[in-house]
């Protein structure tokens, strides 16, 4: 439940960049690189940051931990960011582009689809990311670099820089979460998919070495371990969306408790304990997103790309197409050192749109 109302919380949050100062909601159309966190207003230096971790409206435990540590609120605020970035990074070419707005919102989390399943594991996975970050970083109070002092041949080289402390932003986000319930098919799924955001996070752990010695001899090495770049996890997420597994339930007779049955077993009836594996799982099938609906606004006015995706997009309605000049710098060339000097072109070009 922990998570759930954390997830809901999260999700709340990613609507209207005007009112990000206050309630830190936008719309995602900013990309990461230029949306850093430190771009955000700060609030004012001591015990300012119990303010923000109020803010959030978490449960009694959650805020605690927020308020323990001043660089946890802006690592929660820094982790909805990235969070819906990339989700709506990842769908930006189908039918559902991760709109979070009003009750479509709502009324997705509500549901067992395939795009709930992917909410979850990329907003487990944002909290991860964020928080290994922000400790290699020096942004945190109660915790600093990965020691990692599991790393083979430690003898062959020097432990050196400064690696994401994974280890303690697994231990921090689970006990964050909770424990949650697993008796009912629902919370098992939501579990499971969580699970999944953060051991994709940690199945991207990349070790980074540098050498040392005369001549690039390299006889010491300085390594430290690095997180993949949350767009990769987003693609690694993605492509477990596109290959989500569908669930059932059905009651184990030792037990008496429900179990989940993936609809793989070559016998009918045969089920298994949650799956181990990395798999998302859903347990309905999703809406088309075609039309207005509950869960989405359709894809009436949609922008899509020619021979690439409108036919899919524009569910065959067709789609409208718009011809407009664009000005932009053009032969550009370097110029002493470091100056750059372009021109200004114009050129035509064509924007395609779904037809209602």
């Amino acid at each position: 439940m922990a998570f759930q109302l954390y997830v809901r919380w999260l999700l709340h949050s990613l609507t209207f960049p005007s009112a990000l100062c206050f309630s830190y909601r936008l719309t995602g159309n900013e990309p990461l690189s230029v949306l850093p966190l430190n771009s955000l207003p700060e609030e004012s230096t001591g015990r300012a940051h119990y303010k923000l971790c109020d803010r959030l409206k978490l449960e009694k435990k959650q805020r605690r931990m927020c308020r323990r540590d001043p660089g946890v609120a802006d690592t929660l605020r820094e982790a909805i960011i990235m969070s819906a970035l990339e989700c709506q990074h990842q769908f930006r070419f189908e039918r559902w582009n991760c709109t979070l707005e009003g009750r479509h919102r709502a009324n997705i989390l509500k549901r067992g689809f395939k795009e709930t399943a992917f909410l979850y594991a990329i907003s487990s996975a944002g909290l991860t990311h964020a928080l290994a970050k922000a400790c290699s970083a020096g942004r945190m109070e109660r915790c600093t670099c990965d020691e990692a002092p599991d790393l083979e041949n430690r003898k062959a080289w020097q432990w050196g820089g400064c690696g994401d402390n994974l280890k303690y932003a697994n231990k921090f986000v689970k006990e964050f979460l909770g424990k949650r319930s697993n008796k009912d098919l629902r919370a098992r799924v939501d579990t499971h998919n969580t699970n999944v955001g953060m051991k994709v996070i940690k199945a991207g752990v990349e070790t980074t070495c540098k050498c040392h010695g005369v001549s690039g001899s390299c006889t010491v090495q300085t390594c430290w371990r690095q997180l993949l770049p949350f767009h990769e996890i987003g693609n690694r997420l993605k492509l477990r969306y596109e290959t989500s597994v569908k669930v059932g339930s059905s009651t184990n007779e030792a037990t008496g408790e429900g179990d989940i049955s993936t609809g793989r077993n070559s016998l009918p009836g045969l089920s298994d304990q949650i799956p181990r594996t990395m798999d998302l799982l859903h347990i309905e099938d999703s809406p088309s997103f075609c039309k207005p609906s509950k869960y989405s606004a359709g894809t009436a006015a949609r922008k899509c790309y020619k021979d690439q995706n409108c036919d899919a997009i524009c569910c065959g309605r067709g789609h409208n197409t718009q011809s407009r000049e664009v000005t932009g710098p053009c032969q550009c060339q370097v110029r002493w050192c470091c100056y750059v000097e372009c021109k200004q072109c114009t050129q035509r070009e064509e924007v395609y749109t779904c037809k209602g």
